[in-house]
C-alpha cells in the first residue's frame, strides 16, 4: 500500500531586504587590526552582525567585555556558551586604549553573561567605562549590560561609571521567553529596566521580531516598557546564526516595522529604531541625544 505523502512546511525564505554588503574598506581594516592587536572581543563578530560593514567601515565597533564565552544558553543567541575560564582584570585598560586610538566619538560596551560570579562581572564594567572616559573624556559610551539575576548591588556598580545610556534587552515578549531566553525572567528584565530609570540613568532595550510573536503581544510589550521608564527601544529581524538554533518564525515586511516604530512613539516611548536589519548598537550615537 502507497502511503500518502504528508507535506512539510516550507521555510520562509529570506527576502531582499534583509541582504547585506560585505565588509571592505581601509576604515573597516584599520578596526580589524585594532582588534586584533589588543586581543579584544566584539559582540558584531561573536553575534554575526549583518552591520559590521557599516559600522566597522565608519570607524565604530561594540566591544564585548568579560571574554567570549557566556554562562546562558538563549535560543537565538550566536556566542559560545559554557564555563568561562577567564577573568582579564587587564580588560578595561585594553577597551579604554583601543577605544581612544580609534578616535570613536561614541563607543557601545556589551558582555557575555557571567552568572558564575558574585558580582556578574560588575567591577569589571565599572573600570571599564572610568577608564575609557578617561583616557577619551569627549567620548559618550551607551553599555548594553546583561540581566543581573536580580543582584541589584551588580546594577548599581555597573551603571555608575558615568555612561550616557543604559540598555538592557528584553529580546522577546513575555510569552517567548522560556523558548528564546530559558534563564531569563520578562518581568526581572523589566524590573532591571525600571531600576535603571530610578538611578537617572537614559534607558534602552531592544526586541527582536519574527519569533512567533504577534502584533497584540509587540503592542504590550511597549506597554510594558513604557510602564517601567524605557526611553529608547531598537526593533530588528531575527535572524538563525545557525541550524542548532532557534528557526525564523516569519520575515516581517519593513512596513510592520514602520508601523511599530510609530506605534511606539504613540505609546509614550521618546526614540524607537525600526526595521529589519537594525540591531541593539545600529545608529547608537543619536541615542545619547535623547532627552531623559
Amino acid at each position: 500500500m502507497i502511503q500518502p505523502q504528508v507535506a512539510v512546511p516550507a521555510k520562509p525564505r529570506k527576502p531582499d531586504w534583509l541582504r547585506v554588503k560585505l565588509p571592505v574598506g581601509p576604515a573597516y581594516a584599520n578596526v580589524r587590526r585594532l582588534v586584533d592587536e589588543h586581543k579584544l572581543h566584539t559582540i558584531c563578530e561573536s553575534g554575526n552582525c549583518p552591520n559590521m560593514g557599516e559600522c566597522w567601515g565608519a570607524g565604530t565597533a561594540t566591544f564585548m567585555i568579560l571574554g567570549n564565552v557566556c554562562t546562558r544558553s538563549c535560543s537565538f543567541c550566536a556566542v559560545a556558551t559554557g564555563r568561562p575560564s577567564e577573568l582579564d582584570l587587564d580588560e578595561p585598560r585594553r577597551v579604554a586604549e583601543a577605544i581612544q586610538l580609534m578616535g570613536v566619538k561614541h563607543a557601545v560596551l556589551t558582555s557575555v553573561n557571567r552568572d558564575e560570579l558574585k558580582d556578574r562581572g560588575a567591577s569589571v564594567w565599572y573600570e571599564t567605562v572610568v577608564q575609557t572616559k578617561q583616557l577619551s573624556p569627549a567620548t559618550t559610551i551607551e553599555t548594553l549590560i546583561p540581566d543581573v539575576k536580580a543582584n541589584w548591588e551588580a546594577l548599581d556598580t555597573m551603571i555608575a561609571g558615568g555612561q550616557e545610556v543604559v540598555s538592557h534587552n528584553m529580546e522577546t515578549v513575555g510569552s517567548l521567553y522560556r523558548l528564546v531566553r530559558p534563564q531569563g525572567k520578562y518581568d526581572r528584565s523589566l524590573e532591571q529596566i525600571r531600576r535603571t530609570k530610578q538611578a537617572g540613568k537614559r534607558t534602552k532595550s531592544g526586541i527582536m521580531l519574527g519569533l512567533g510573536e504577534t502584533q497584540d503581544e509587540m503592542y504590550q510589550a511597549m506597554d510594558d516598557l513604557v510602564a517601567n521608564g524605557l526611553d529608547i527601544l531598537t526593533l530588528g529581524q531575527y535572524l538563525q546564526p545557525t541550524k542548532r538554533h532557534i528557526e525564523v518564525a516569519e520575515f516581517i515586511h519593513p512596513d510592520l516595522f514602520a508601523h511599530y516604530r510609530e506605534e511606539g512613539l504613540r505609546r509614550g516611548l521618546k526614540y524607537v529604531e525600526s526595521g529589519p536589519l537594525v540591531r541593539s548598537s545600529y545608529h547608537a550615537e543619536r541615542h545619547v541625544n535623547v532627552p531623559i
